[in-house]
């Protein structure tokens, strides 16, 4: 059996052990990447070795190092009480406060799944205190973590623009990150309008006592009226939910965030050690509370890519992506090929990891992407797309999440709802990225 073959077949393994089994993909991966390459490609260790993303792992431990920072010393809470004080207190607002704030998460760096396990059950509660459709608040969290996935500092958008500059392909790391935030933009004004959204509009809450009621305090004070005149009644403000002051320590972690922007998007330095050198100094400013933030670090995540991409070197080292590119060219229609891929990425992904199955769908791709019969820039950006929005899918992390943290529903039937929603999303949404992202710019 020819390597390629053999190449092809412990891909589809790996994937369907990490579907079955409770087993990291990545720690699959570098098994499969030892015996592969050693045993049919003919590969030494040290060869094996060279694949290893280091890069891309600094990038990830410097980043997911300084949001458990951020986390640790109340700055992302501060983020979202300052948030929903912008909207007044209306409850309409609400749900898109939680969409964008979870947005700018991931967009500075938070991994999707971190962002949302955050973020989801302070929505939540929001939704129950206020009437709000829990999957509407739940899906507009998991639409906007995949929004701001893919700006040039987070962690997907690390990966695939990392993919894409390694095999030679055009720049699309604006594209791709614009893409996803429109197209998930898109997908979260249509559920606010058919989840009732409109119905939320002219009610309005106590901003104080809102904040207080998605950190679980005993308040629920609303105000059901018409419009936001200044004169409306709202309960005093209690002493015990007046905001917090912002501590020293919240402040230099916002310096931080924005150093690090700053440093990384205008001075091109390298992400991960800009990262990781402002987490430290934060962490020596105030070494006893942020000793254990090292410990949430996300490991799995970080085993997870660096696995898959150091399997998907062996993948290129053997021939394999040159195999399938040949054999998918020869189907003679780029257009095709390109859904066929959108669709691979779109429903693996709705049981496997987001992050492994862009890195090997753009790789498989990239053959038929440098034969230019199809705009390359297009087909990255569908299959970014088309491979994070099923993480709506209650067996994906952000899934699961939004379904352990929904409040007084009748459980069974809120996972059939998120079930029924994931489905029409794998169902349309890899078509829709498609005709977006590849048909239609090609049209123009």
């Amino acid at each position: 059996m020819s390597p390629q073959i053999v190449t092809i077949i412990a891909l589809v393994v790996i994937f369907a052990i990490a579907t079955v089994f409770p087993i990291n993909m990545g720690a699959l991966a570098f098994v499969a990447a030892f015996v592969v390459g050693t045993l049919s490609v003919g590969m030494t260790t040290d060869e094996i070795l060279a694949g290893f993303p280091a890069e891309l792992v600094l990038t990830l431990i410097g980043v997911t190092y300084l949001f458990a920072i951020a986390q640790n010393n109340g700055t992302v809470d501060l983020l979202v009480r300052g948030a929903v004080r912008m909207v007044g207190g209306h409850v309409a607002a609400i749900p898109w406060i939680m969409f964008f704030v979870t947005a700018v998460l991931t967009a500075i760096g938070a991994l999707s799944p971190a962002a949302v396990a955050i973020i989801a059950p302070i929505a939540l509660t929001f939704a129950v205190r206020h009437g709000i459709n829990p999957l509407l608040m739940g899906m507009m969290v998991i639409h906007g973590a995949q929004g701001g996935g893919f700006s040039p500092i987070s962690v997907y958008g690390v990966t695939v623009n990392t993919i894409v500059e390694d095999e030679g392909l055009p720049d699309a790391s604006l594209q791709v990150f614009l893409g996803s935030l429109f197209f998930n933009l898109a997908i979260a004004l249509v559920l606010f309008f058919v989840l009732g959204g409109r119905k939320l509009i002219g009610r309005k809450v106590d901003t104080h006592a809102a904040v207080a009621a998605g950190s679980g305090a005993d308040s629920d004070t609303e105000v059901r009226g018409h419009g936001t005149a200044a004169g409306s009644d709202v309960d005093a403000e209690p002493a015990a939910d007046r905001p917090q002051k912002v501590t020293a320590d919240q402040i230099l972690t916002l310096v931080g965030l924005v150093v690090v922007a700053v440093l990384a998007l205008v001075f091109d330095l390298d992400i991960g050690f800009v990262a990781i050198t402002v987490a430290v100094v934060l962490a020596l400013l105030s070494a006893e509370k942020q000793k254990g933030a090292v410990s949430q670090i996300s490991w799995s995540t970080i085993l997870l890519i660096a696995g898959v991409l150091t399997y998907v070197f062996v993948l290129q080292e053997a021939g394999t992506i040159d195999y399938v590119g040949e054999a998918v060219i020869g189907l003679g229609t780029p257009l095709l090929i390109a859904l066929l891929l959108c669709y691979i990425g779109g429903v693996v992904s709705a049981f496997a990891s987001s992050t492994a199955i862009i890195g090997v769908a753009i790789s498989l791709a990239v053959p038929f992407l440098l034969s230019g019969d199809i705009g390359a820039v297009g087909v990255v950006v569908a299959l970014s797309v088309s491979s994070t929005i099923v993480d709506v899918s209650p067996f994906s992390t952000n899934g699961a999440l939004v379904l352990a943290n929904a409040q007084d529903v009748d459980r069974d039937r809120f996972y059939k709802q998120i079930l029924s929603y994931a489905g029409i999303v794998v169902a349309v949404g890899p078509l829709l990225a498609w005709l977006v992202f590849v048909v239609v710019p090609g049209l123009l």
